[in-house]
């Protein structure tokens, strides 16, 4: 793919979006090196395509020291239109290239919690019921979940938060549903929440609810952000945790976890969103009908 890059200062330059890629490469890895690994390319080559995409821009994208590659501000904002531009076109080939079958195509994205939990059997179900659609799904952080919905990179987001964004239409699904699970039989909430104690970062809501629940709760030693994170550290050590309900059900490597009956229940509400519009909208429907 060629874009076209308008600089006022410079005559329209042709870029291909192999250096946008490369870009991308080196914002992840913050070295040369690692992203010539990651490419397949010549360390050299990612060093001239960088500088390719600096002149044709008439700016700096990364300040250089030793070890130490950051993105400039302006390498910043040129990442988020990088990443549309890169996943738009990703996507355009994978539609192009679809077999005649295909009548359609729905990409969904969800945080790793949400589809370890709520939307678990919902990909075999959309195969079997929406055959003539192809189906891509994501793992995506919630930051990044609303930015790639409104570039047009997925259909259709299932997060934990309701932001009101122009042009979204947005459900409320239903509620997960976290319990303080443990390692140990029989213990009370205090106990759970004694040294081992896992304090997940769900988001500010879960946080104010966790306080008024436990005032007088000192900090937890040990932080994670997602409920799958701490699931899994806790097949491993002892200790408690918040975690959905439906993660209990299926603990791995021969570990169970108890519920630690006194102790509160917080919910989470889940909202689908998805973009207005009748290109894809009925498949959205029809896949939330499932859901």
């Amino acid at each position: 793919m060629i874009l076209t890059i308008n600089n006022p200062y410079q005559e329209a330059t042709p870029l291909d979006i192999e250096i946008l890629r490369t870009f991308l490469a080196v914002v992840r890895t913050r070295h040369f090196g690692k992203a010539a690994e990651e490419l397949c390319v010549t360390q050299s080559a990612v060093s001239a395509r960088i500088r390719q995409l600096e002149d044709t821009l008439g700016t700096q994208l990364f300040t250089r020291q030793r070890n130490d590659i950051r993105l400039t501000s302006q390498g910043r904002h040129l990442q988020k239109h990088a990443e549309a531009i890169v996943h738009t076109w990703t996507r355009a080939q994978q539609e192009t290239g679809m077999p005649e079958m295909f009548t359609g195509t729905l990409a969904i994205g969800a945080t790793w919690d949400l589809w370890e939990t709520l939307l678990e059997g919902w990909l075999s179900r959309l195969r079997d019921e929406l055959p003539g659609v192809a189906l891509q799904a994501e793992a995506v952080v919630m930051e990044l979940l609303i930015p790639r919905l409104m570039n047009g990179v997925i259909d259709l987001a299932i997060l934990f938060e309701s932001p009101q964004v122009a042009g979204l239409e947005i459900r409320e699904l239903g509620v997960i549903r976290l319990v303080l699970a443990a390692t140990t039989r029989g213990l009370d909430a205090e106990q759970a929440l004694g040294d081992g104690y896992v304090m997940v970062d769900y988001s500010e809501a879960f946080a104010i609810n966790h306080a008024r629940h436990f005032p007088d709760m000192t900090a937890s030693a040990l932080r994670m952000t997602h409920g799958a994170m701490a699931r899994r550290y806790l097949e491993q050590a002892d200790g408690a945790a918040y975690l959905p309900e439906q993660m209990l059900e299926h603990a791995t490597g021969g570990r169970q976890l108890y519920r630690v009956d006194n102790a509160p229940v917080i919910e989470r509400p889940v909202f689908a969103l998805y973009r207005t519009g009748p290109e894809r909208e009925e498949p959205v429907r029809q896949a939330l009908r499932l859901l």
